[in-house]
């Protein structure tokens, strides 16, 4: 079992967690924001949280770790360190999921899957569909962060680093914004 005491801490201490008013890329508003891609400013804690979540699947006898890019890339490097097998990330092209760069899948390889956060999990069925397509065999689902809070059933095993329920509000009916707290704008994306 992963201590989320520890995760928490760690993400607290490299702000991948952070406490105030945040503009979300939906538009709404949240008191907690994560940004993953932090977390790997810090080979120590990456390797330390991504150990966690290797030793969850240490026995599943698995061949290859595939991460979607970019938030899978370094996470499925590492945790292929871990686990002792080769690593690989997808990419969209033409809008689909796909292996680029000389990457192949042999088929029937055991495939774990590793992504940063997961909200609707989207590009890990992305990815899921990719390796089912090349005949391999999923064998579980790894995550630095499920923001569904264990709401997304993958149908396979899905161990999150940790899970949250981080809500959310609209602008009109934010609490921050009534007690006048700054908003501040995060994220990778403009909004």
């Amino acid at each position: 079992m992963i201590d989320k005491d520890i995760v928490i801490n760690i993400f607290k201490e490299t702000e991948v967690l952070m406490d105030g008013h945040f503009l979300l890329t939906s538009g709404r508003h949240s008191d907690k924001y994560i940004q993953c891609a932090k977390i790997t400013q810090y080979p120590d804690y990456t390797e330390e949280i991504v150990k966690l979540l290797a030793g969850q699947f240490k026995n599943k006898n698995i061949d290859y770790v595939v991460g979607p890019a970019i938030g899978g890339i370094i996470l499925s490097y590492e945790m292929a360190r871990q686990l002792g097998v080769k690593s690989l990330f997808a990419e969209r092209e033409d809008g689909k999921m796909t292996f680029r760069r000389g990457f192949n899948l042999p088929k029937g390889s055991n495939v774990l899957i590793v992504e940063d956060v997961v909200t609707t999990g989207g590009s890990v069925r992305e990815v899921m569909d990719l390796v089912r397509e090349l005949d391999s065999n999923i064998q579980g689902v790894a995550c630095l962060v499920d923001r569904s809070n264990g709401t997304i059933d993958f149908e396979t095993s899905f161990v999150p680093a940790l899970a949250m329920d981080v809500k959310s509000y609209n602008p009109h009916e934010c609490p921050l914004c009534r007690a006048d707290i700054p908003l501040v704008k995060m994220g990778s994306r403009k909004i």
